[in-house]
């Protein structure tokens, strides 16, 4: 289990994450999310020793991670942290940066785990394509799989996917994620994308002024978000007194009903449109099958 205690740290004078708790299980998968600044990043950092801890201990199992004033080398051995900025080695084919860290005493196993994990990461195709002639989402691609070729206990990835193409995204979630899985090896994402965390994390925390302000499913989360922060994380939502924070698809035209709203705007969204409305002088949106006239008014309901 990883347990993070009471910790603290701060730029300079600036708090950055205060009084911060929460474990993690060994085999399950965190999503931390939060607003640009909130600490997500930094906290990563800290899980890999990458600085010294203002207050606070991390435990994984009875080791305690500790900061470069205790070690030469940073990140244990038992961690894997893949960043924004990947570490590859340019002159290099794919294959090779990936088998990078992997023995040479035994080349069939080794040519075996390198096929494994380009096919987890779908670049089997530039197997031997020379990593500076290749796409900054097909990098991310190949830090991914150099990370996981000695199957770490922990792996820590920040915005993991944010460098590649919506087309390839969906189906490398589901190819890593799996794997991860049925490896047992402990994930924790930071993220500001809620595909990333919906169908892949067990546990979710949110981060806002330093500290944490909700720890749960993701599905617990979404059906209770709490606050407009927790909300604007997974959809469109509207804050609609007395009902509070509604999403956009919990909403839908009725005959007659005491909400009634000024249509600004119809949004095409495939299988739907996003009306843009005006209520009593507050934006409200919400899902319908065809797209309105501008000017029209209509009256919503909530759905049950």
């Amino acid at each position: 289990m990883l347990q993070v205690k009471n910790i603290s740290f701060r730029y300079k004078k600036q708090a950055v994450l205060n009084d911060i708790s929460f474990n993690v299980k060994a085999g399950e998968h965190l999503s931390i999310i939060g607003e640009s600044g909130s600490g997500k990043s930094t906290l990563l950092k800290l899980l890999y020793g990458t600085y010294d801890l203002d207050k606070g201990q991390i435990f994984w199992k009875d080791s305690e991670i500790s900061g470069p004033k205790r070690n030469l080398i940073i990140g244990p051995e038992f961690m894997k942290y893949v960043a924004q900025e990947f570490d590859l080695m340019p002159f290099i084919s794919v294959s090779e940066n990936i088998g990078a860290f992997l023995s040479n005493f035994y080349p069939e196993e080794k040519q075996a785990r390198i096929s494994e994990l380009l096919d987890v990461v779908e670049l089997k195709p530039l197997a031997k394509t020379k990593v500076k002639e290749l796409s900054g989402g097909q990098k991310q691609r190949v830090a991914l799989a150099r990370a996981i070729a000695k199957q770490p206990e922990i792996l820590l990835l920040d915005e993991p996917f944010s460098h590649i193409d919506n087309f390839k995204k969906r189906s490398l979630r589901r190819s890593l994620f799996k794997y991860l899985k049925e490896k047992n090896i402990t994930c924790i994402v930071a993220t500001h994308d809620k595909d990333d965390v919906l169908s892949y994390s067990d546990t979710m925390i949110v981060l806002h002024d330093a500290k944490i302000i909700a720890n749960d499913t993701p599905e617990y989360l979404y059906n209770n978000p709490g606050n407009k922060l927790i909300a604007s994380f997974f959809g469109e939502y509207n804050n609609i007194k007395p009902r509070g924070i509604i999403y956009a698809h919990q909403l839908k035209l009725t005959n007659k009903s005491d909400l009634k709203a000024l249509v600004k705007q119809s949004y095409y969204k495939g299988h739907y449109y996003l009306i843009e409305t005006d209520l009593n002088g507050e934006t409200v949106f919400f899902e319908n099958d065809t797209a309105l006239k501008n000017g029209e008014h209509v009256f919503l309901n909530f759905i049950k």
